[in-house]
């Protein structure tokens, strides 16, 4: 069998066939298993070093054996190794591909000048080279008359739609992404484990102007329903950011707290209207009107006072 495979044949099938095993049988995920696990790949260069010192052994052996015989037995050996099928057909071919005469025929090929005694060989170019070349005027053609002559697609069209993907990809990543929301996008938080959250930040932040209770000290009363620079969530959001007003209100937030920390507290802030604080501050502001809200929810008093300016809380 070994004098009808070569050992450069027979060491990376084997090598593969062991790769391969490895890989069916060992659940590494959406990597190979060499990559996810770097004990996989010493094992595999182990045993593709074991091949070839088996080659190497085998090949050892062989010479050793043949030093031992007769004349008469190296040349039994040697005719009986050179009548075997070695592949031959391979080696045609790669001969056929580089287009190179045998050594014996150079002589028809010798240019008639020399430079100093050196000769050089008339060989045309080898025909991998040449059918290349072929292949690729054949495509060029393909392409032309397909993107410019039939308008095909084209790399714009390529960018234009990865852009509208990655645009989706974006908005969707953002809608789970807290710490990428904004005035834009922010909304109520009304799960429990948030609205937590933005009541201990209120506490350790903002009690010292607006009261544990939201009644209001130097900051105004956040438990009514009128407002300085706007109600609803956005509002308030942007007034936690950027501050209040310019010289006498509340500093902004942006530096110390996280996006998604200004919409938790911005949410609790939310929950502290219609409640009764003990020592509740008298109104400032305007009642605030949200335009979005149905008909039915809009307090008749507060029409005659509804604002557009839509800015933030304080």
């Amino acid at each position: 069998m070994r004098q009808l495979v070569p050992s450069w044949i027979r060491v990376p099938v084997a090598f593969f066939i062991i790769f391969g095993a490895v890989e069916f049988f060992i659940d590494s995920g959406e990597k190979p298993a060499f990559v996810e696990y770097p004990a996989v790949l010493l094992f595999l260069l182990l045993v593709l070093l074991i091949l070839i010192a088996i080659e190497a052994i085998i090949g050892a052996l062989e010479n050793v054996m043949l030093h031992k015989l007769d004349e008469a037995g190296k040349a039994r050996f040697l005719a009986e190794k050179e009548s075997t099928i070695k592949f031959t057909w391979l080696k045609e071919t790669y001969q056929k591909l580089l287009g190179q005469k045998p050594i014996e025929e150079e002589t028809e090929i010798i240019l008639d000048h020399n430079y100093d005694g050196i000769k050089e060989l008339d060989n045309n170019l080898p025909p991998w080279w040449v059918y290349s070349f072929y292949i690729s005027i054949i495509f060029a053609a393909v392409y032309l008359l397909r993107f410019h002559v039939f308008n095909g697609y084209t790399q714009i069209d390529e960018l234009e739609t990865e852009l509208a993907d990655a645009r989706i990809a974006l908005e969707a990543y953002k809608k789970t992404a807290k710490d990428l929301v904004d005035f834009n996008t922010v909304t109520v938080l009304t799960d429990a484990a948030d609205v937590k959250a933005g009541q201990a930040i209120f506490q350790s932040n903002c009690v010292a102007c607006h009261m544990a209770d939201g009644g209001g000290g130097i900051g105004p009363n956040l438990t009514d329903d009128h407002w300085i620079l706007g109600g609803g969530i956005k509002n308030v959001f942007k007034t936690i950011s950027e501050g209040g007003r310019s010289g006498k209100g509340m500093i902004a937030w942006k530096a110390q707290l996280k996006p998604a920390q200004m919409a938790q507290v911005a949410s609790y802030v939310l929950t502290l209207q219609g409640t009764t604080p003990a020592n509740p501050k008298p109104a400032e502001g305007d009642i605030w009107v949200d335009e979005n809200a149905p008909e039915s929810a809009v307090p008749t008093e507060a029409i005659e006072t509804k604002t557009n300016d839509v800015i933030s809380v304080e």
